[in-house]
């Protein structure tokens, strides 16, 4: 089966507008004003998930669908958002919990939000189950069937991010269609993008290693201990990805991308992350850097992550790839986003992006990588993968 990345646009910008619908929805439940900021898809393994849903306990909706899309799909909560609803929403039970009625009233205008527009996209009829409240921890929060295909081929896991204007409530919610029927809905017919959906399965996986083998170079150059906290592929919009880094200024090295495929490859640090490494990275004996030390040791740095990681790539898109010397910026993460896409072709407004954080334990400090490739030439790259 093939996935056709224009119809993975579509079906994400749909989710978009659910998520907005969604948001309306908790607004008028709640009597505060709830705005939709970030909606993005990606594609997990069964380990990431487990990473993703950590063991907390879940609160979730869980609906049937049949008609012209069949399967369950379940709305996730995160268990803080869940307890900051659970206060507005109205009253408890005996034990504190979120009354299960009014938690479900509001899961199935969200999950409608998500389904009327794939529905009407596909000019077909589906039909839903009345919705089922679900408490669960960790995973055991998704259906069997998801559960089961995750591990088996990953899960596409669309996730909103809604924020109350006056800053007091921002959550995620997470939706999770049965990954065969949304296979299924992404298959192209004539789209000139499409790719394997087992080779795509497979470079998932491969940005673990690739975050894991930049992870390792740190620590062998420079001593320090590193941890690997979050490494997914995720497809997005830029708007997306510049409404997700914000307005706070960060200290971004930036590398452009040759080969195939070609594309950007950003380290951002925030402001504190990077006068914290760039003062490690000063050579013993030297008291007190200058800002041009520290604007050379954030370059090295990014250039010891982007080895580990571009080298990886390479190999196993086999491929060459080679990257510029880095390029220094210090602007807000929006501005440093809009840079990049501005490089690349003026057709692309969606990505696939790579997204690590790296945290270093010693200096208490992290690194966000952002690997945005072409889409096109990615594409390519990866239906040219020989068969696992």
């Amino acid at each position: 089966m093939k996935v056709a990345i224009d119809q993975l646009e579509i079906y994400n910008k749909l989710a978009s507008r659910g998520a907005k619908q969604a948001a309306r929805a908790v607004s008028q439940m709640i009597g505060s004003r709830i705005q939709h900021e970030v909606t993005g898809v990606s594609l997990v393994s069964d380990t990431a998930l487990e990473e993703i849903f950590n063991g907390q306990r879940y609160v979730g909706v869980q609906v049937g669908l049949s008609g012209g899309i069949s399967g369950e799909t379940v709305l996730i909560f995160d268990p803080e958002a869940a307890e900051t609803l659970r206060k507005r929403l109205g009253p408890n039970d005996t034990n504190g919990l979120l009354i299960g009625g009014a938690f479900a009233e509001l899961g199935n205008i969200m999950i409608g939000g998500f389904v009327d527009g794939w529905a009407n996209h596909l000019d077909t009829s589906v039909d839903t189950t009345p919705p089922t409240y679900i408490e669960a921890s960790g995973t055991r929060i998704l259906p069997r069937l998801i559960r089961r295909d995750a591990t088996e081929y990953g899960a596409f896991l669309f996730e909103s991010r809604l924020e109350a204007v006056n800053g007091d409530l921002s959550f995620p919610i997470y939706l999770i269609p049965e990954y065969t029927e949304f296979v299924s809905l992404l298959e192209g017919q004539s789209s000139a993008r499409t790719v394997p959906v087992e080779k795509l399965t497979a470079f998932n996986g491969f940005t673990d290693q690739s975050a894991t083998r930049a992870a390792e170079q740190i620590a062998q150059l420079t001593g320090f201990t590193t941890d690997v906290c979050v490494s997914q592929l995720r497809f997005l919009s830029f708007a997306d990805i510049a409404a997700e880094v914000g307005t706070k200024t960060y200290t971004s090295v930036i590398f452009e991308l040759n080969g195939l495929p070609s594309g950007f490859f950003i380290a951002m640090f925030t402001e504190q992350s990077a006068e914290r490494i760039a003062d490690a990275m000063v050579p013993t004996g030297i008291q007190s850097a200058d800002d041009g030390m520290k604007e050379a040791a954030i370059k090295e740095f990014g250039n010891i992550i982007t080895s580990g990681f571009i080298d990886g790539w390479a190999n196993t898109l086999q491929s060459s790839i080679e990257h510029t010397p880095p390029e220094f910026v210090r602007d807000s993460g929006a501005d440093v986003i809009q840079t990049v896409r501005d490089r690349l072709p003026t057709e692309q407004r969606y990505a696939f992006t790579i997204e690590t954080t790296i945290e270093i334990a010693e200096k208490k400090a992290a690194v966000q990588l952002y690997v945005v490739p072409d889409t096109h030439e990615l594409t390519e790259a990866l239906s040219a993968l020989p068969a696992q």
